[in-house]
Parts: C-alpha cells; sequence; structure tokens
C-alpha cells in the first residue's frame, strides 16, 4: 500500500518529483517567512504553478487540503520541529517530533512524511534526538503504509558560517545519507555537493532509495537551472526546494521552469524565458 502514496508523489510520467517546501514558519526565524507572510496566498500560487508537491506544516497543511478537486499538489508533512537555524544559537539545542505524526498525516491525507536527520559539529545530542525521532516513527510508518521522507543535513559550524550553512563536502554527506538508509529511509532528501558532479556519489550510497535534492541557500536564477540540469543527468529522482521559489520574484514562472527540468528534461537555456513570464 505504501507504493499507492508514492504514485501521488512522484510523477506518472516522469518517474519524478518536484516537492516545493514552505514549511519554513516552523522554525521560528523571522528571515524564513520571507514570501511566505501570506501563506494563503502562497499555496495559492503553487497550486496554480502545479508542482507535484507541497511541503507544509500540521498548522498550514490545511491552506492546501481545502482547495476542492483531484488536481493539485500532493501533501508533505514535516513532523519535526528545531531551533537550530539561527546565526545566534540558544544555550540548548532540540529536534522535536510532533505526537503521533504518522496518524496526524493520515487525518490530512498526506502522501509521506518528513523528519531531519543533523550532523552539527559539537551538538551529538542533537544527532541523537534526530535518531531517536526516526526509530519511533519508523515502525508507525510502516504499520500504516506511509512513506518516510528522512532529511540528512550536514551543517557547517556555527563559528565558521552561522544561520543554517550546511557542509556540501560529499565526504561529510554521503555517511549521513547512508545512515538514513539504514535506518528505513523510503526517500532521501539531501543536500547539494560543492561540486555537483559529484552527485551520483550521493545518489550511490542510497542505493534503491530515490533521492531529491534540497535547494539550499539562495542562488541566481542561472545558478539554479544550471545546478538542478546537471543534478538530474546524475540520476537523481527530483528537488525539493523552497527559498529559491518562493523567494523569486516570479514563483509561479521558477516552479514551471524546475518542472521542466525535472519531468521533460529540458535544458536551463529552454527554460529562463518562463521566468519573465
Amino acid at each position: 500500500m505504501k507504493s499507492y502514496r508514492l504514485n501521488r508523489l512522484f510523477n506518472g510520467k516522469s518517474g519524478n518529483c518536484f516537492d516545493v517546501a514552505i514549511d519554513h514558519g516552523f522554525f521560528n526565524e523571522y528571515p524564513f517567512l520571507n514570501g511566505i507572510e501570506n501563506i494563503q496566498k502562497a499555496v495559492d500560487v503553487l497550486v496554480n504553478a502545479a508542482p507535484d508537491a507541497i511541503q507544509l506544516t500540521i498548522g498550514q497543511a490545511q491552506y492546501l487540503q481545502s482547495i476542492p478537486g483531484r488536481h493539485k499538489p500532493s501533501l508533505v508533512l514535516r513532523t519535526d520541529v528545531a531551533n537550530v537555524y539561527g546565526k545566534d544559537l540558544p544555550r540548548a539545542l532540540f529536534s522535536r517530533m510532533i505526537e503521533n505524526p504518522v496518524e496526524q498525516a493520515l487525518r490530512l491525507d498526506a502522501t509521506c512524511v518528513v523528519v531531519n536527520l543533523f550532523s552539527i559539529p559539537g551538538e551529538p545530542e542533537v544527532a541523537d534526538q534526530c535518531i531517536q525521532n526516526i526509530l519511533k516513527i519508523k515502525p508507525v510508518c510502516e504499520r500504516y503504509a506511509m512513506p518516510l521522507m528522512i532529511e540528512p543535513l550536514v551543517f557547517r559550524p556555527n563559528t565558521e558560517a552561522g544561520g543554517y550553512m550546511v557542509n556540501g563536502d560529499p565526504e561529510k554527506i554521503i555517511p549521513l545519507v547512508r545512515q538514513g538508509v539504514e535506518l528505513g529511509a523510503d526517500i532521501i532528501k539531501a543536500d547539494p555537493t560543492d561540486d555537483v558532479t559529484q552527485y551520483h556519489r550521493i545518489v550511490e550510497i542510497a542505493g534503491n532509495i530515490p533521492v531529491l535534492v534540497r535547494g539550499g541557500g539562495k542562488a541566481s536564477d542561472q545558478e539554479i537551472m544550471e545546478r538542478t540540469y546537471g543534478l538530474m543527468q546524475q540520476g537523481v529522482k527530483g528537488i525539493v526546494y523552497g527559498r529559491n521559489v518562493i523567494q523569486h520574484a516570479n514563483p509561479a514562472g521558477m516552479t514551471k521552469a524546475l518542472m521542466a527540468l525535472v519531468h521533460e528534461g529540458a535544458r536551463p537555456a529552454d527554460v529562463m524565458h518562463l521566468l519573465n513570464s
């Protein structure tokens, strides 16, 4: 039965997925709200642009799921909240899971749940909390045939790059991705490597588990298009982009351009015009 939900998440023709993440309000960081101040408007714009999925929280899923009709993006439900993203970190860090996450996902008609797997320098307690979250949710996901997306994130030291700056070193990403697979991920959502041409190593280490690539920090249109095209040539099954879509001057155009790269094999030059349409 898990495959039934995955069939709603991954495109029937290409077999790939474009998930737009707008769950950033969960993390209590003011800059994360840029572009989603009006969550209803943000959801409506994305629904009209028709990505495969929208990633939301338990409090915001209503804006997607209350839209009538069958033709709308699938819901990917964020199940954990953390305080590790700020430039100035609090004294105690945490990553906490919502109560009964799979049951809540079922009530919201989600196609997938997502949970973090952090590797933060000097913060082993947060990694332990993430692993405990995954160990707790995995058996329930199996019981109810709910796909589990694990999000391995390798952070750079906060003193070096404060404010949610991730490490693109494949030798740090690879073991964490493999740990996510070993813990039972049905989907891996991982950061791009600094050298995009090395991403096939991430795909390889995940085995037969589909890999979706996170968007990372804000980048230029040309860089996003070229990076996405390069990633799609290496066997990834899609992308999960947030800020590079919702904080763009034309979120609908950016969504359509990325959909063409992910599902139609388009080249960057083929889609740049969509960003201005």
